[in-house]
């Protein structure tokens, strides 16, 4: 993992935070925590056929997961809520955000976010700081916080905390994901530049803020890694078992080494593709990394994989993305080369030796 992922830290002998956490787990006493787990879900269980707590779900592995883990093992009766980001799903994409429900049997509350405002701020997020779903990325940590107001549901799951797990800004572990907000995913880009520059109003961004403090005072929102050991292939074994689909058969991402993660959405993707050439890595060193980790990946063969995959953002991507927004590919291509860092890239947007 390169020293350029924001947030990361490295120790003084190069051991990045990321894997300084997960060598942690052996002091971790995980069947504690789940009692832990256990004694939340008792004290927020509830009578009659009320919902007793929502999970944040995209219909992924690790969406399977935490529904197995809530339903089935701790009884609970959870509300599944999602944001679909208006994309053209893939057909593992449409197949599974269905089979969660029916699987577990679970209402589930999708919410489709304005198309117009979606666009105009899509195309200025991606313009000016190539991140062309932080729209989206705030709706998916915001909207299941004011659906838990509005149903008066105060226990939100949310899966793993991104920072500690993977390296990144506020790395700490702690069950609470009231902070998630400020991990760098969908913070950064204040409401009012958009209303200025996105011509999009007010009453079109109707979840980009969180509740107020005072609404969610009550709220207990959790990350379930705290409480469980958290292995993303592991999830994907098991969501497999279930009736998960993942892209086999029907598309081969060329910058990705696995073919399980963020399955749901082609446009999607450049998004987390985007990291490259502000960063130099993206998926491929991302999960090389998380693979290395699992003792399911040697560092030589990792390396070879980050070499050949991490820059080779796959074509279906950008046509998907260019088609939602109205680019061309030649004005697409023509946004990313500006975003090249020259510290790390030559004047042909490939990396600089040594590097």
């Amino acid at each position: 993992m390169p020293d350029t992922r924001p947030g990361i830290t490295f120790n003084s002998e190069g051991v990045c935070s990321a894997c300084q956490a997960y060598d942690n787990r052996v002091n971790v006493d995980y069947a504690a925590r789940y009692r832990e787990l256990a004694e939340l879900c008792d004290k927020h269980r509830r009578k009659g056929n009320e919902y007793d707590c929502i999970i944040a779900v995209s219909g992924g592995k690790d969406s399977h997961f935490q529904t197995d883990l809530i339903k089935n093992k701790m009884g609970m009766n959870p509300l599944l809520v999602t944001v679909e980001d208006n994309f053209p799903l893939t057909n593992a994409g449409v197949h599974n955000l269905k089979n969660i429900s029916e699987h577990f049997g679970c209402d589930l509350i999708s919410m489709k976010p304005n198309i117009r405002a979606q666009k105009a701020v899509m195309r200025y997020t991606f313009e000016q700081y190539a991140k062309p779903t932080y729209f989206i990325d705030r709706y998916i940590y915001t909207y299941p916080l004011h659906m838990a107001v509005k149903f008066g549901i105060p226990l939100i799951f949310y899966g793993e905390n991104v920072s500690y797990e993977y390296g990144g800004p506020g790395a700490a572990e702690t069950p609470s994901a009231m902070l998630q907000l400020l991990n760098g995913v969908a913070s950064g880009i204040d409401k009012e530049e958009l209303i200025d520059f996105c011509d999009v109003y007010p009453e079109e961004l109707n979840f980009f803020d969180a509740p107020t403090p005072k609404e969610i005072a009550g709220l207990e929102s959790v990350y379930l890694s705290y409480f469980v050991e958290w292995n993303s292939v592991k999830n994907y074994q098991f969501a497999k078992s279930v009736g998960f689909h993942d892209l086999t058969h029907e598309w081969q991402r060329t910058h990705h080494i696995e073919q399980f993660d963020q399955v749901d959405s082609r446009a999607y993707l450049v998004h987390s593709w985007l990291k490259y050439p502000k960063f130099g890595h993206a998926s491929a060193t991302d999960y090389a990394s998380r693979l290395i980790r699992y003792g399911l990946l040697t560092r030589d063969k990792a390396i070879e994989l980050v070499k050949k995959h991490d820059h080779d953002l796959d074509p279906l991507c950008v046509r998907d993305f260019c088609d939602f927004l109205g680019y061309t590919e030649a004005d697409f291509w023509r946004i990313v080369n500006g975003f090249y860092n020259p510290e790390l890239f030559d004047e042909n947007c490939k990396l600089k030796s040594g590097l």
